[in-house]
C-alpha cells in the first residue's frame, strides 16, 4: 500500500481527482486530496498573500499533522510547483514527485511568463476564465455530463499564485516522474532546470485536467 497526496491545479479543488482517488483507494491505497488554500470549497477565503509558497507550507502541515511518509506527491498543472516546493519543506517525508501535466518553471519566473490563458474573470484576490471557458477545457477529455460537474466546481485562482516569481532553494527528492505540460506555451518546450523535470508542450488537444482521468 503507498501514501498518495494528489495536488490539484488552477481553478480546482480536491473534488477533481475524485475519479483517480476512488480507484487508487479501490487498489488499497491511502488517498488524500486537499483543497489549497483559496481554491475549490475555500474559495472564500480568498485574499492578499496566497501564493505557491504558503499553499505549500499548507501542505507540508498538513504532512506533518497526520504523520504521513513515503509520500507520493502528485501535482497537476500549477500544483506541480506547490508539489515542488511542499518537497523542499518536508522533504523527509516525501519519497516520490509525479509532475501530471504539470508546471516546471526556472528561478525567478512566474506562471503568468510562461502561460497565456484567459483572465476575462478578476476579482480583487483571484482571476481567471469564465465559467464557459472552463466548460470548454474540462470538455476536452470529459463526457459532457462530468464537464459540467466540474465546471460548477471550478473557482478563480488566487492571484498570488500565478504571479509570484519562483525560488528554488533545493532540489527536492530524487526520484520524479514527469508527463507532457499542456498548459505551457512553445517558448517553454525543452527547457530544462537544474531542480525540476524539462518542461514540454503537449499535441494539441491534449486534456490539462489529467486529474479527472477514469483511469
Amino acid at each position: 500500500m503507498a501514501t498518495f497526496v494528489l495536488i490539484h491545479g488552477s481553478y480546482q479543488g480536491g473534488w477533481i481527482w475524485k475519479p483517480v482517488a476512488a480507484r487508487l483507494r479501490r487498489d488499497g491505497h491511502l488517498v488524500f486530496a486537499p483543497s489549497l488554500d483559496g481554491c475549490g470549497e475555500r474559495a472564500a477565503q480568498q485574499r492578499p498573500g496566497i501564493t505557491t509558497e504558503t499553499q505549500a507550507g499548507e501542505v507540508a502541515g498538513f504532512l506533518w499533522a497526520e504523520d504521513l511518509r513515503d509520500v507520493i506527491l502528485v501535482g497537476a498543472s500549477s500544483g506541480g510547483m506547490v508539489m515542488a516546493k511542499t518537497a523542499e519543506l518536508a522533504r523527509e517525508r516525501v519519497a516520490r514527485l509525479v509532475f501530471l501535466d504539470a508546471l516546471a518553471l526556472r528561478h525567478g519566473e512566474c506562471i503568468r511568463d510562461i502561460v497565456a490563458g484567459s483572465m476575462r474573470v478578476r476579482t480583487e484576490y483571484a482571476s481567471g476564465p469564465t465559467r464557459d471557458e472552463r466548460l470548454q477545457r474540462f470538455l476536452l477529455d470529459m463526457d459532457p455530463d462530468l464537464a459540467e460537474w466540474a465546471a460548477d466546481r471550478s473557482t478563480l485562482h488566487p492571484i498570488g499564485v500565478s504571479t509570484e516569481p519562483w525560488n528554488w532553494r533545493s532540489s527536492g527528492p530524487r526520484r520524479g516522474t514527469c508527463r507532457w505540460s499542456s498548459a505551457a506555451g512553445p517558448e517553454s518546450r525543452g527547457r530544462p532546470t537544474s531542480a525540476a523535470p524539462p518542461r514540454r508542450s503537449a499535441p494539441a488537444g491534449t486534456s490539462s485536467t489529467p486529474a479527472t482521468t477514469r483511469c
